[in-house]
């Protein structure tokens, strides 16, 4: 078993921080990080006690669902609630922050930024981000190397290949085993 790096391991735990998320539009996971160590995470949705997306729909105002708070600002904010220092610390989201969180993320004393996808990346916040001298690391997050049945799964799929092979013309299972060499990365 190959280990993970730290960056996917702290990406891994945005993903898993995203699946609380209630927001219908997009779900979002964020870690902030010091010294390998999490100190904070959070996912995008409503007020504590307030109605929830999934519940009530989005209450959208100029393209933007108001009801909710992303969730770098929700993890800034636990560290805020329990006191907690994040100046020098890295912080690590499924996407691309929006300019309002680029903003409290520079203003918090944020060192690093990495993010696993792009999503209407703000030039503006991406020129603030370079003013403030916080470094921006992009980091693609591969969901294969958390996958606990990939070995399951690509024994069941290599099977039923071989099914296949024994009513299939060559040329159709060379096709299908080259796309399943990709999607295992074989």
């Amino acid at each position: 078993m190959e280990r993970i790096t730290w960056d996917q391991f702290f990406l891994a735990q945005c993903h898993l921080l995203a699946l609380r998320s209630t927001c219908t539009r997009l779900a979002v996971g964020a870690v902030i990080v010091r010294d390998r160590r999490i100190i904070a995470g959070g996912y995008n949705g409503s007020i504590s006690g307030g109605d929830h997306c999934i519940d009530q729909g989005c209450y959208v105002i100029d393209n933007h669902c108001v009801r909710t708070i992303h969730a770098e600002m929700n993890a800034l904010l636990q560290c805020a609630k329990y006191g907690v220092s994040v100046s020098g610390a890295d912080l690590y989201v499924t996407h691309f922050p929006c300019l309002p969180c680029t903003k409290s993320i520079i203003q918090s004393g944020i060192h690093r930024l990495y993010y696993a996808a792009d999503y209407k990346n703000n030039s503006y916040a991406i020129e603030l981000l370079d003013q403030a001298g916080v470094e921006v690391i992009h980091v693609p997050f591969d969901a294969r190397k958390i996958d606990f049945l990939a070995m399951e799964k690509e024994n069941l799929t290599r099977s039923l290949l071989e099914e296949l092979a024994l009513h299939t013309d060559q040329e159709k299972i060379d096709a299908y085993t080259k796309k399943v060499d990709a999607l295992f990365a074989k």
